[in-house]
């Protein structure tokens, strides 16, 4: 058995046949990898008729990288054992997912994270597309980052680049964003409504492919912690799904996020630093009942820094649980 390994193979113009052909004249398995969704495209799954396997590849997740640590996180934890996975949390919080960086001193890891940033702006975007404006590209990537797990709107971006000087028209900054996250850097998570126009046409969040990178890359301004935070939810559901919205309830409370499982069941997740004040419980229980009650969902979840506790409301029963115990206890992906 020959195995035969190619990387970005989607570059090159008429790759499908060749693969094809090798694999159904020559005894060989075939694996191709590449920074691009299109590797995941039906056509690829017509052309290989049935014999391919697709995988999504992302960043560590926590549990990857407690394997890495050599730290067991499944199952009961003794006290021993949940204050090393809580030491390992912290670590994860500040280097991320991306497994060359794990282990190295804060400089020299926001010097690969920018490396990796301007990678994927001048191979995966500039050089792939071959686009005629790149300083737009590079100031819209640095304000999506710097406004990771905001709100924006095709409008406002593009009012944005010009207000900078970019004759970049609502057509092309429409392009750039697809092209984010056909690289697997910038995701965009819509509205949760039947109405397809209407999910289309309200404005959209944009999350980043590893919150530490968002960190390393950011200007600091705008980037709290608690943006942060609800990025992290995101990558980690969107591990396992990749059907996540937000939503907003009819009384226009927002709730993070709505993401369909494998299961089909639906997960309703509110995501914030400290529910401590009563306000703030207040506020992030009131939404998450809502969106129980109005999408007929008898559970909701509060994700936090550190705290923990069960709500119960009219709708049925909020969860309230700490990050580190969230991602161990989601499921490890979608397939």
């Amino acid at each position: 058995m020959v195995y035969c390994f190619f990387d970005e193979i989607q570059a090159v113009a008429g790759w499908e046949p060749f693969v094809d052909r090798l694999m159904r004249t020559e005894q060989c398995e075939v694996y191709l990898t590449g920074s691009s969704a299109q590797m995941l495209s039906k056509e690829i799954a017509t052309q290989m008729r049935g014999r391919a396997l697709s995988w999504e590849v992302f960043p560590f997740s926590f549990r990857e990288y407690l394997v890495y640590k050599e730290i067991e996180g499944i199952g009961p934890l003794s006290t021993k054992k949940r204050l090393l996975v809580q030491k390992a949390f912290e670590e994860y919080w500040e280097t991320g997912g991306f497994p060359e960086v794990a282990g190295l001193d804060r400089h020299l890891r926001i010097k690969i994270h920018q490396e990796y940033f301007h990678a994927v702006l001048f191979r995966d975007l500039v050089e792939r597309h071959d686009v005629s404006h790149p300083k737009a590209v590079t100031d819209l990537a640095h304000w999506l980052v710097d406004n990771t797990a905001s709100l924006y709107s095709i409008n406002s971006l593009t009012g944005y680049l010009k207000a900078l000087g970019h004759k970049a028209p609502k057509s092309a900054v429409s392009d750039y964003l697809e092209w984010f996250e056909d690289a697997y850097f910038l995701f965009t998570v819509r509205i949760f409504d039947a109405s397809l126009a209407r999910s289309k046409t309200n404005p959209k969040k944009i999350y980043c492919v590893d919150h530490a990178l968002v960190t390393s890359v950011s200007s600091g301004i705008l980037v709290n912690s608690g943006h942060l935070l609800e990025n992290l939810v995101f990558t980690a559901l969107r591990r396992v799904s990749p059907d996540i919205y937000y939503c907003k309830t009819k009384g226009g409370l927002e709730v993070d996020f709505i993401a369909k499982m494998r299961n089909r069941s639906r997960l309703l997740v509110q995501v914030c630093e400290s529910i401590h004040e009563a306000q703030t419980r207040r506020r992030e229980v009131t939404a998450l009942s809502e969106a129980m009650a109005e999408l007929g969902l008898k559970s909701g979840t509060i994700v936090t820094r550190n705290e923990e506790d069960q709500i119960e409301v009219a709708a049925g029963k909020i969860e309230v649980v700490p990050i580190w115990r969230f991602l161990l206890n989601l499921p490890e992906s979608a397939d």
